[in-house]
């Protein structure tokens, strides 16, 4: 195993990056996290805030680093934020700034879902974004992620906010599966793929071990509350995220929901050889936060 000295992460405000620096700081990293927003120092850690990612800020900062996970991302567009500029052109930005700071490895999470037979623009975003990468002559390990939940995850977080008005709404039937993956077992994957040659330019499905769908996913998260359950029409859902720029659910987000998208445990299980934590399990016996 190669001893790494340094890693660089950006998006290092977001719900995977906070998980991921601080166990990369408690494994005494040394850890160059980036972000445009304020955030806590783990140990280890040497923190830059830079709106714009801007090289000449950057570039002397990250030099000569071993790996540079990038997490920067939307899921949802406004006027102000497209998929273009977040998940593409900004990609390609980081590329080019990995290349001219001598970094040789390149971790990028996509989409579970991303292909080159997709209509739907978040995957064409994230899709350009990956050919940028595996063109840039890097080393590159892109996962292709699920649902992944943890405590403050987007998905976890959604569901309390339902619980905790008293309602939580089912867009359409509520049968479309869908395959989570722990927070714990991400981290873990992640660092390991910037350490071991068996990652090297491999597109890999990073998913849980269990189908679940959507309906009984709510109602194991939910059981032992008052909240009810309420299946609406997803004519209405997709209306509300149309018409309503603080509705719960974007149109993608709806068309990822229901698009039924599985990926490939058992390959995700045979290159890590690790043992996963079962989401659903966690959800039966009340330990999912």
């Amino acid at each position: 195993m190669v001893k790494l000295s340094k890693i660089v992460v950006t998006g290092a405000s977001g719900f995977i990056a906070k998980n991921l620096r601080k166990y990369l700081s408690e494994k005494n990293i040394d850890l160059i996290s980036i972000s445009r927003n304020n955030f806590k120092k783990f140990k280890s850690e040497s923190r830059i805030i830079s709106k714009n990612y801007d090289e000449k800020k950057l570039l002397q900062l990250i030099k000569n680093s071993d790996a540079l996970i990038h997490l920067v991302g939307i899921g949802q567009q406004s006027v102000n934020s497209d998929y273009d500029t977040i998940n593409t052109e900004f990609t390609q930005h980081i590329v080019n700034l990995s290349k001219k700071a001598n970094i040789q490895k390149i971790v990028y999470l996509s989409g579970l879902g991303v292909s080159t037979n997709t209509t739907l623009g978040y995957f064409i975003s994230k899709y350009n974004a990956e050919n940028f990468i595996i063109n840039s002559g890097l080393d590159y390990t892109i996962f292709r992620p699920s649902y992944i939940v943890g405590t403050d995850d987007m998905f976890t977080k959604y569901l309390k906010r339902q619980i905790k008005n008293g309602k939580i709404n089912i867009p359409g039937s509520g049968t479309y599966s869908i395959q989570p993956i722990h927070i714990s077992d991400v981290v873990k994957i992640i660092f390991e793929s910037t350490l071991q040659p068996k990652f090297k330019n491999k597109i890999i499905d990073l998913v849980g071990p269990d189908f679940i769908t959507f309906e009984k996913y709510v109602k194991l998260f939910s059981k032992g509350t008052k909240a009810s359950i309420k299946k609406i029409k997803l004519e209405d859902a997709y209306h509300d995220a149309i018409t309503n720029p603080k509705s719960d659910f974007g149109v993608d987000d709806l068309n990822i929901l229901i698009g039924n998208f599985t990926g490939n445990h058992e390959k995700l299980k045979k290159i890590t050889n690790m043992k996963f934590e079962s989401v659903v399990g966690l959800l039966q016996s009340g330990s999912l936060p």
